[in-house]
């Protein structure tokens, strides 16, 4: 007879098939009554709703939601798929969102579907789905994401949104507004549907992102046309700066996303103190060593004590008979923060003796990471490939709505973050943006908190500011502050955060 343990593994063979096939989405019918039950009773699968269930960790902890969040796209393309073929596709505003990089799990989302039931869809962790019964937008007007999410092309969406989405959500408008080369798409539909208020609201809202040849384009052509179109700037407020042009719309978000939150740092962190003796923060920067690398490991999940991190530190670190797997790990972690943390202070002495923070940060970086994971890559528990430095996958942040952009788009945002690093006055806005974006991008595969620390910390440096810590019992108020600035747009509370951590370092 076979042991509860052999029995589990017969039904965890069956669901490694479906994910191998690249399923996200477990039907009832994909799997026997009897396997579910099991999958269910040991935590690797999860009910989303009656008959539709995802795949879970075991050692997620009640009420997680991290392992839903990581799946809701792919979940949602196979269950709509699975009930209208492809006969669906996400609201215009929704695909505005995707389709420029913002993948952040809505509360509820919004789909269009003939034959829709006209009614909400409860799923777990306070999100559901509506599918209204609503004819779709010709074939030219839709596109496939890659998670085979049914949208929108961004020239349709700009046109089928109402003005309310340029005011309530100007950083993607203005992210979808930047990626159309010229007027050529968007007139071709404002002529054929005969959208003169449409046609003046865009030109407004082109000519508020700097883009007047668009403007006046839209404007010429409609009247030529016959048509009335009076200008109306949509946006609540003027954009600081023109964008660049530039066909990355992660570049864009990252560029208006700086723009729009750096006032609200100003008026709450404090006024840098400028640099008055480079040898002795360097030594103070040296005295916080162990005490900053037992809450940046710690903030991250690692096991580790202060007696490891000066074995560590002294080069008396052996974890062979001390829990084996796990203290292995968790040693070499160690060892990688301390070889960091001392490429880290090289970087520093050069801010310290003048250079621009951004410059260095960017030039250094890499060799942070590298110092970061080479004790893991020698080890064998890590990747030689891992050193080659951003991400080639996707992420997630565990419990957050927030998803992280896809790698290729992570690598034009982590640019823009280094040229606005570089171009920035203000050193609260280069702290407080510096980490937070950083972190909102999330361009490696795994250490992205101990990077974002060393990045906040030089840039805190370069204003004189104290060497600050985000201790480990703070974490659940820094994700919270983070997840504000990251889903809704609201970085007052993270700035709030650093700025009393900053303060009570002074």
């Amino acid at each position: 007879m076979a042991t509860p343990a052999q029995k589990l593994a017969d039904a965890l063979d069956v669901l490694e098939r479906l994910q191998t096939r690249g399923r996200v989405a477990i039907r009832s019918a994909d799997i026997s009554r009897t396997y579910r039950e099991r999958l269910i009773t040991a935590g690797f699968l999860k009910e989303v709703m009656r008959g539709w269930y995802i795949p879970s960790r075991p050692d997620e902890p009640l009420g997680e939601s991290t392992a839903w969040f990581a799946s809701f796209w792919g979940f949602c393309t196979e269950y709509l798929t699975e009930r209208f073929e492809d006969q669906w596709i996400l609201a215009p505003d929704q695909s505005l969102l995707l389709a420029t990089g913002n993948r952040t799990v809505p509360p509820q989302l919004l789909v269009r579907a003939p034959g829709g039931r006209n009614r909400p869809t409860e799923l777990i962790h306070h999100t559901s789905l509506i599918d209204t019964n609503l004819a779709l937008p010709p074939v030219r007007d839709r596109m496939v994401d890659d998670d085979g999410l049914r949208l929108f092309s961004i020239d349709a969406a700009l046109i089928a949104v109402t003005g309310q989405f340029f005011t309530n959500r100007p950083t993607d408008a203005r992210t979808a507004l930047a990626t159309q080369r010229d007027g050529s798409a968007l007139l071709e539909r404002l002529l054929e549907g005969g959208h003169s208020v449409i046609a003046g609201r865009l030109a407004g809202a082109f000519r508020n992102i700097g883009r007047d040849r668009i403007a006046e384009e839209i404007v010429a052509t409609m009247k030529s046309a016959g048509y009335v179109v009076r200008e109306t700037d949509p946006f609540a407020a003027n954009l600081a700066a023109p964008l660049p042009r530039d066909p990355s719309p992660a570049a864009h978000r990252v560029r208006l996303m700086w723009q729009d939150m750096r006032e609200h740092i100003l008026e709450v962190f404090p006024a840098a103190p400028g640099i008055t003796d480079p040898a002795s923060y360097l030594a103070r920067v040296e005295e916080n060593y162990v005490n900053d690398a037992y809450h940046s490991l710690s903030i991250e999940g690692y096991r580790v004590s202060r007696d490891l991190i000066e074995r560590v530190r002294g080069g008396d670190w052996n974890p062979d008979g001390e829990e084996a797997d796990r203290a292995h790990r968790d040693a070499l972690a160690a060892r990688g923060y301390w070889k960091a943390f001392q490429a880290v202070e090289q970087s520093l002495a050069r801010v310290l003796g003048g250079d621009n923070a951004g410059t260095v940060a960017d030039e250094d970086h890499p060799a942070w990471y590298r110092a970061l994971f080479a004790p893991s890559v020698v080890a064998g528990l890590a990747r030689a490939s891992d050193l080659a430095g951003y991400r080639n996958a996707p992420v997630f942040i565990r419990g957050s709505r927030h998803v992280p952009m896809r790698a290729n788009a992570a690598r034009d945002a982590m640019a823009a973050l280094f040229e606005l690093l570089r171009a920035e006055d203000e050193t609260a806005v280069r702290v407080v943006l510096g980490h937070f974006i950083f972190i909102y991008i999330h361009p490696y595969i795994d250490g992205n908190g101990r990077m974002g620390g060393f990045l906040m910390n030089m840039m805190l440096a370069s204003g004189g500011y104290p060497w600050t810590i985000i201790p480990v019992n703070r974490r659940a108020d820094y994700m919270a502050a983070l997840e504000q600035a990251s889903a809704a747009g609201d970085i007052r509370p993270f700035a709030n955060f650093l700025g009393e951590l900053v303060t009570a370092q002074a």
